[in-house]
């Protein structure tokens, strides 16, 4: 994980970084926000972590599938499974939205061989999306030179969304940016922004409940870290990963904490490096999902 010295929180550019909206529009209004549990499971079909997700109630409102690091073909069992952990119920009475994963090298992958990744998910044989969107990993958290590599992750959204259109368009298309870190703001700015939501804390617990979190989801070089709000109208721009989350009660602390720093999703596992993503906690999923819609 990064890390950087903690800058000024600007809370007085809140307000400035607001889309105006018309009076009296649906938007206007304050969004209800909660916090809902989004899973990363790094695993391979019929693993006991995504027998524990399909079992759990209420369902987890995202899974992220991950065949070999986005490398492996996204064949009929892996759709087959994704097509299962897609009926689960969540508590609000959604459906869980499935990702897949790929890689982006922080952004010096070539866009050829990320589209090439994408379409591994969205052009199926049989014609058809087994997947609700793209969780695009490794991403820089900067805007490079004339905003270059910002542009790069915007054309990457894009092309999900036209593929996607083009396959279904009735599937509402999800895209996230995992930078595991507060992200330039650049990256939201309206009619470039490069994802729906922002992974931006991907940690352990003592760094998350301590001296880790850098103060907001998103930075610039004048205001430092800052919250965000302003560029979060749906309360769903932000998603917390934590591991290393020791009991039950730590659990509670970490969703708690999540949302009072302003995240939508978030997820808390017991496991550690090298991979935190590829076991059910102990306190099974259920647990988290019931605990989460209790708080908002």
């Amino acid at each position: 994980m990064r890390r950087a010295a903690k800058g000024l929180v600007a809370a007085l550019l809140s307000s400035l970084l607001v889309v105006p909206v018309a009076a009296g529009s649906a938007a206007a209004a304050a969004p209800v926000r909660g916090l809902e549990i989004g899973v990363p499971a790094y695993v391979w079909p019929g693993d006991p972590m995504l027998a524990d997700l399909t079992a759990a109630s209420p369902a987890t409102s995202i899974v992220i599938l991950n065949p070999g690091n986005g490398d492996s073909p996204f064949d009929t069992t892996w759709q087959a499974q994704a097509d299962k952990l897609r009926q689960g119920v969540t508590a609000s009475g959604g459906h869980t939205r499935v990702l897949g994963y790929v890689h982006t090298d922080n952004g010096s992958r070539s866009a050829a061989a990320v589209q090439a990744s994408v379409d591994n998910y969205l052009k199926t044989t049989d014609g058809r999306l087994h997947v609700d969107g793209i969780f695009f990993d490794v991403v820089s958290r900067d805007c490079g030179t004339d905003n270059t590599v910002r542009d790069y992750y915007y054309g990457l959204r894009q092309y999900v969304q036209t593929t996607m259109n083009s396959v279904d368009p009735s599937v509402s298309d999800l895209v996230v940016d995992n930078p595991g870190t507060a992200i330039a703001d650049c990256y939201l700015e309206a009619g470039h922004r490069t994802a729906d939501t922002f992974v931006t804390y991907e940690g352990t617990y003592a760094d998350y409940t301590g001296t880790g979190w850098l103060g907001g989801n998103t930075f610039n070089s004048t205001a430092g870290y800052y919250s965000g709000a302003g560029f979060d109208p749906s309360g769903t721009a932000f998603w917390h990963l934590v591991y290393g989350v020791p009991d039950t009660t730590a659990m509670q602390t970490t969703l708690a904490t999540a949302f009072n720093r302003g995240a939508g999703y978030a997820y808390a596992t017991g496991a550690g490096l090298p991979n935190p993503w590829n076991v059910s906690p102990s306190w099974k999923f259920g647990t988290q999902t019931t605990y989460a819609a209790t708080i908002g």
